[in-house]
């Protein structure tokens, strides 16, 4: 299941490309507009900009933008920045997981399967796409 967390960074996202107008953008704008609590948004954009996915700055006129365009930005890799991997078990999730049973697993198989719809779905869509 997708968090409240995941979901908001991507509103959050939505907003800022949809707003855009070469300025920066108060998170107070953001969190009236998306109906979400300002401190919680700035937990979250405070990740986007770790990330390099938002930059932000303060005082008078300040606010966040974009770093990229719209279309540059995937629904995976803003989602997968905020909730973690978007694979459904430990051994597709984590490279240095040690599962005994690779080998001999029946299950692995549709746990990939489902693990790559899941990855194609996120990240064939562009910030664009929910514009």
């Amino acid at each position: 299941m997708i968090s409240t967390r995941g979901r908001y960074a991507l509103r959050v996202m939505l907003d800022l490309a949809e707003n855009e107008n070469g300025k920066y953008i108060p998170l107070k704008d953001i969190a009236a507009r998306q109906e979400i609590s300002k401190k919680y948004l700035e937990i979250i954009v405070k990740d986007l900009v770790a990330a390099g996915m938002l930059v932000g700055a303060s005082g008078k006129g300040g606010g966040y933008k974009l770093c990229r365009r719209p279309q540059e930005y995937n629904v995976g890799e803003i989602i997968e920045l905020m909730e973690g991997s978007l694979s459904p078990v430990a051994c597709l999730a984590d490279s240095n997981y040690e599962c005994t049973r690779t080998n001999i697993c029946k299950t692995l198989p549709l746990w990939k399967e489902y693990s790559n719809l899941v990855h194609d779905f996120f990240y064939g869509k562009k910030l664009t796409d929910l514009l």
